[in-house]
């Protein structure tokens, strides 16, 4: 685990997507305009002719894309998370998500910690609104290595997908020492138990998994000993492994860089209050729009940071 080494996971699938592409000739990539930050302009300069730069029209970009997947092509379309999930909600929902097309939704710069972009774009509800449609299944990697695997991942399983991408820099935590010290193995729906801590279950995803082990080793001086889920896929969740955290620990605790309705904390909930009820806690915003600010500033602020979930681990 190598925390003092950032990478943005945005970068990761730029370069996920170079090598994918070398590897496989159905790979197409689409854009609206936003390349350069997306990072697809990586395999655009590569594979031009397997490149297609829809233009500010995002609508038209999903479209398109159900489409190439019809003739046997993978399309992985990128823009902004506010307009992957929400100026195009209508057509992933009926020409994506109920033709069960074979589409990879890679979404970047989702929620707060997009900062000085401020609220408008800042999308906090877009794994609610993507885990309700049928046949969409969701994933927000936590780090660099981990963004890599999921983009080949992706593409060997048939249908659509929704990847939650950070414009943030955030630390990689899978480096090969750690995953070969941990046993750690990637499987979508699987979460990644970090720590067999028994005070409370601590379950982030995206950029919050960092700071959660961050709270963790911080807490462990003081003799607080928690556990981390990486719960990296969110639709399907991994059911198995929250009700056997909630019988070991008797303490949840969700923290996401999104809306705690709808996200990851009321996915727990619904699991938990199913199958064995815990009291839950669930970090993230809290029915309110963002704000204009550094990421950094932007997490404290919220309340999604490593100092905020030592807090709560606390009381």
């Amino acid at each position: 685990m190598v925390l003092d080494k950032e990478i943005a996971t945005r970068q990761s699938y730029g370069e996920a997507l170079v090598e994918l592409g070398e590897e496989n000739e159905n790979v197409v990539v689409l854009d609206a305009d936003l390349s350069s930050a997306t990072k697809t302009a990586l395999f655009a300069k590569k594979f031009p002719d397997r490149f297609f730069d829809i233009g500010i029209a995002e609508q038209d970009m999903m479209g398109t894309a159900a489409g190439l997947s019809t003739f046997g092509k993978i399309p992985y379309a990128s823009t902004f998370a506010v307009f992957a999930a929400g100026r195009s909600y209508d057509q992933v929902r009926n020409t994506i998500a109920h033709t069960n097309a074979n589409v990879k939704i890679c979404a970047t710069h989702a929620g707060i910690t997009v900062g000085e972009d401020g609220a408008t774009h800042q999308m906090l509800e877009d794994i609610g609104m993507m885990r309700m449609l049928p046949n969409m299944r969701v994933i927000s990697p936590s780090d660099d290595i981990q963004t890599k695997w999921v983009i080949k991942e992706v593409s060997k399983i048939k249908g659509p997908f929704y990847i939650r991408l950070c414009r943030l820099a955030t630390p990689i935590i899978y480096d090969e020492k750690f995953v070969k010290e941990n046993n750690i193995k990637f499987e979508i729906g699987k979460g990644i138990q970090i720590g067999d801590g028994t005070d409370a279950s601590i379950i982030a995803t995206g950029v919050t998994v960092s700071e959660a082990l961050k709270a963790k080793e911080k807490l462990e001086k003081e003799g607080i000993n928690v556990r981390v889920i990486d719960m990296h896929t969110i639709k399907p969740i991994d059911k198995e492994l929250l009700i056997r955290c909630a019988k070991e620990t008797k303490k949840i605790i969700t923290v996401e860089d999104h809306s705690i309705y709808g996200g990851l904390g009321s996915t727990v909930c619904e699991v938990l209050s199913e199958n064995y009820p815990v009291k839950v806690i669930r970090m993230g915003i809290k029915d309110t729009f963002g704000e204009s600010g550094r990421a950094e500033e932007l997490m404290k602020y919220f309340k999604i940071d490593c100092d905020s979930i030592i807090e709560i681990v606390k009381k």
